[in-house]
């Protein structure tokens, strides 16, 4: 190779240094931005809106009942949604209400007529944080025929304390629509539940509680199965055989324990969605 040969080697090879990508340093990789948790209220409306959903999704409320959870910053308010369908409801549809009904940041949108339901139970039960209203089928028939709902299985354990049946006909004498539409409908019915967590509603529905919304909508789920499950095997003709009174209460001691297991499932299936 000629001198000349050896300087246009060089020069070319020059050129493809100068044009050859220069290696990057590695980044260290960023750690993933942590979640930030919601502040107590925030987190309680956040609940109301999963729980219409969940019970939406099983079927315990339709178009129609609603779910409230007691503010966990202040015992005298709740939060309940706005007058619309439960499988609807959005975080900006919750507002926060008092004892006497009120939500002043509603503005002018329609509240639910028997948010009184959830006023009054919070006045008498201060254990009490997460409240169902529904309507659902299978209940009906238990608020209507004398026949008790009990517990036929470990799952609706609570049930062992008994569930009263509220009569609106009797507490005001007279015919109504059947509505909880005031305070003292609403005191009434809360002295119907007394201490119970559940109390069915004659001709209308029933209403659920649980210290937290987690068993609030358990126990609305598992009082809907009840009473499925209670007619299918009164309706086999043969005597049926419920829990016991300490067999329920050592249920539901575990079963309370647990709860949260059914919570972390039913969440998922509607943010799945």
């Amino acid at each position: 190779m000629t001198h000349r040969h050896l300087v246009l080697a060089a020069a070319a090879a020059l050129a493809l240094t100068a044009f050859a990508p220069v290696p990057v340093p590695a980044q260290p990789a960023q750690p993933a931005a942590a979640h930030k948790p919601l502040d107590a209220r925030s987190q309680a409306i956040a609940d109301v809106v999963t729980a219409n959903h969940i019970l939406a999704d099983h079927g315990v409320v339709d178009g129609f009942g609603h779910v409230s959870v007691r503010d966990p910053t202040d015992p005298n308010k709740f939060f309940l949604a706005r007058s619309m369908a439960p499988e609807l409801v959005t975080t900006a549809d919750v507002f926060e209400h008092d004892l006497d009904g009120n939500a002043p940041a509603a503005g002018t949108a329609k509240l639910y007529l028997e948010r009184f339901i959830h006023a009054e139970i919070y006045r008498a039960r201060p254990d009490v944080n997460a409240i169902v209203h529904c309507h659902a089928p299978d209940l009906i028939p238990f608020g209507v025929t004398g026949i008790a709902l009990r517990p036929i299985y470990h799952m609706s354990s609570f049930l062992g304390a008994g569930a009263p049946v509220f009569d609106i006909h009797k507490a005001t004498g007279a015919s109504t629509d059947m509505l909880i539409r005031t305070p003292e409908l609403g005191k009434a019915l809360a002295r119907s539940l007394a201490s119970h967590p559940v109390a069915l509603m004659r001709g209308h529905g029933a209403v659920v509680v649980g210290n937290d919304v987690q068993a609030a909508v358990f126990r609305s789920v598992y009082t809907e199965l009840n009473a499925r499950l209670q007619a299918q095997a009164m309706a086999l003709g043969a005597k049926v055989v419920f829990l016991d009174p300490d067999e329920a209460k050592k249920a539901d001691e575990t079963n309370s324990t647990v709860i949260g297991r059914s919570w972390e499932l039913w969440v998922r299936k509607v943010r799945d969605k």
